[in-house]
């Protein structure tokens, strides 16, 4: 059997192909069944497939915590996890907690162009040649089909590079097989949008608006592509890649951190036309769900544009339950600074200084807050949890929650976790809701006037289930961007957004406006229960250091010394 070692650029991304074993490489065979055409037009169909393993699941991204627990809205319980490099900033270009996301990102792409350097070697002649028209339909339906799976890995391939772009800014573009004693230079990070965007305009048009069969829910959509280029273009009309001279003033090799300086207005325009070309695909039925809390536990929500279904578990109850719940291990556990930005019902700010407001500090907020995390007092798996000094489940039981909270969404609370009772868990990758807030985000910045940010603003919030207070008229544009950056902290918390939101924004790290909100320290609740009245008193439990360096990871220092790149600034 022969074996081809295929480094891609340094000893952190070897790679080893069985070349022979693929189904997708040409062999010489002389004489083919029809079962045997089959059973590699099957196989060709399943390496399609496999590739959507390669796209992120949030559940356990590092060490068994979520990127929430690097930002501030939460904290892992476990201080031993690798994620707590992030928060006292001890990372660095040869230890970077989450630096499988570099390699596991490549491993897709190398996967999507040998699939697609391959994937015409399969031979259908004998369906073309089949004298009755089943044999005919069955040919033209398979060709049909693999140029669709051309299209889906090509989708694959574009949100593995947003993935390495949004970490690492400028990364070599392939599109082909590597092959041994290649070398590829950093492109620029224009040139990686511009594929990235190229790509979902490309293929956009030969995928279907949706599917029907049960079997191909997941895969592809013309909505997924859209919707993926109205991210990677928000993103680059952001702040951080327009505004390298406010964190890497000296770096010489800004065309890999920034992209090209043209009239920033515009980028922010193709950014809100992207996002509008998802919002009128009405023939997809997308729609926003009128129960919020169910989108994270179903597949098939009409708010659903892409997620990922992991297989049936109970691995994230175990790892998030309430300590003082068998088999609970506290997990990711929301903080203080993520409750303190749940408004009231009315619409006005949680205010600590407010007697009732302190007296319970989840009584008449926004009802995402009650979705999204789990309170003291609250039932749950038939019992109140006990979050105060003492209960159950609170300070003075090991590793219960630092913040005095627990995590809720994408929570099956029902699981009897030491009967081994599972559910099936979907990560969601893109839904509605945040195409909405990427719209009036990027429009607001175009046009700030434009009656569109008002109506999809309260889209969201007047939803069944949420009925929160419309957009004030009246509003400057700077107070119009900060409601937009709060709905999106609220809506998609827990969802991996605010990690990169914080830093697109470059409000991560202190600057002209103050201390950023990623170097803060992270704040908590201290619960007493005196008589079965509790009380609550805001606490600091981490300090958190995010340096300006920190809005690009560094480039892995094994492949740096082999390739000889340009480092990300400051590392």
């Amino acid at each position: 059997m022969k074996k081809v070692k295929t480094i891609l650029y340094g000893a952190a991304l070897l790679l080893l192909v069985n070349a022979c074993d693929s189904i997708l490489d040409r062999e010489v065979v002389l004489s083919l069944t029809e079962d045997d055409v089959l059973t590699l037009y099957n196989n060709t169909q399943s390496r399609a497939v496999a590739i959507y393993n390669y796209l992120p699941s949030g559940f356990r991204c590092v060490d068994g915590a979520m990127m929430a627990s690097a930002s501030d809205e939460a904290e892992y319980t476990l201080e031993t996890s690798s994620i707590q490099m992030f928060n006292v900033g001890s990372w660095n270009a040869k230890n970077n907690p989450d630096g499988g996301s570099w390699w596991n990102n490549f491993r897709g792409i190398y996967l999507v162009n040998h699939f697609l350097a391959n994937s015409d070697n399969l031979d259908l002649e004998m369906y073309r040649l089949n004298p009755d028209d089943i044999g005919h339909e069955q040919y033209q339906n398979r060709l049909d089909n693999i140029k669709r799976w051309k299209y889906e890995v090509r989708f694959l391939r574009a949100y593995f590079y947003f993935e390495l772009i949004k970490r690492y800014g400028g990364v070599p573009v392939i599109t082909r097989p590597v092959e041994i004693g290649d070398s590829f230079p950093r492109n620029t990070l224009d040139s990686c949008v511009n594929f990235i965007v190229k790509e979902c305009d490309d293929i956009a048009l030969g995928l279907p608006i949706k599917y029907t069969e049960q079997e191909n829910l997941g895969r592809a959509t013309r909505g997924a592509v859209l919707a993926l280029k109205s991210r990677v273009l928000l993103y680059a009309a952001s702040d951080l890649f327009n505004s390298p001279e406010k964190w890497a003033s000296d770096y010489a090799n800004k065309d890999l951190i920034s992209v090209k300086t043209i009239d920033r207005k515009e980028r922010w325009k193709r950014a809100a036309d992207a996002a509008k070309d998802v919002i009128d695909l009405a023939d997809a039925g997308y729609a926003l769900s009128n129960n919020y809390q169910g989108i994270f536990r179903s597949y098939t929500d009409t708010e659903i544009i892409l997620a990922r279904r992991d297989g049936a578990s109970n691995d994230f109850e175990k790892a998030n339950y309430p300590v003082g719940y068998d088999l609970g291990n506290s997990g990711n556990t929301p903080s203080l600074n993520l409750l303190d930005d749940y408004e009231m019902l009315d619409g006005t700010a949680f205010d600590w200084s407010n007697k009732n407001h302190a007296a319970n500090p989840y009584k008449g907020r926004d009802p995402r807050l009650a979705f999204t995390i789990l309170s003291n007092m609250t039932k749950f798996n038939g019992r109140p949890v006990e979050c105060w000094t003492g209960g159950r489940d609170g300070k003075g039981v090991p590793r219960a929650t630092k913040t005095g909270q627990y995590l809720l969404k994408y929570i099956d609370p029902e699981l009897n976790l030491l009967e081994g009772r599972t559910s099936v868990h979907t990560w969601i990758l893109i839904r509605l809701a945040e195409v909405y807030l990427n719209y009036i985000e990027a429009l607001n910045e175009y046009q700030p006037a434009h009656s569109d940010i008002k109506i999809y603003y309260d889209k969201i919030r007047r939803r069944e289930g949420i009925k929160m207070p419309v957009l004030p008229d009246g509003l400057d544009q700077d107070a119009v961007r900060q409601k937009i950056r709060h709905e999106r902290r609220i809506e998609l918390a827990f969802e991996d957004h605010r990690l990169w939101d914080a830093r697109r924004w470059m409000i991560a790290a202190d600057n002209e406006m103050g201390k950023g909100v990623l170097n803060i320290p992270l704040r908590g609740l201290e619960i007493l229960n005196r008589g079965g009245v509790p009380s609550y008193r805001p606490i600091e439990i981490e300090k958190r250091n995010f340096e300006p360096k920190m809005y690009l990871y560094p480039i892995p220092q094994g492949d740096l010394d082999i390739a000889g790149w340009s480092q990300n600034p400051l590392w």
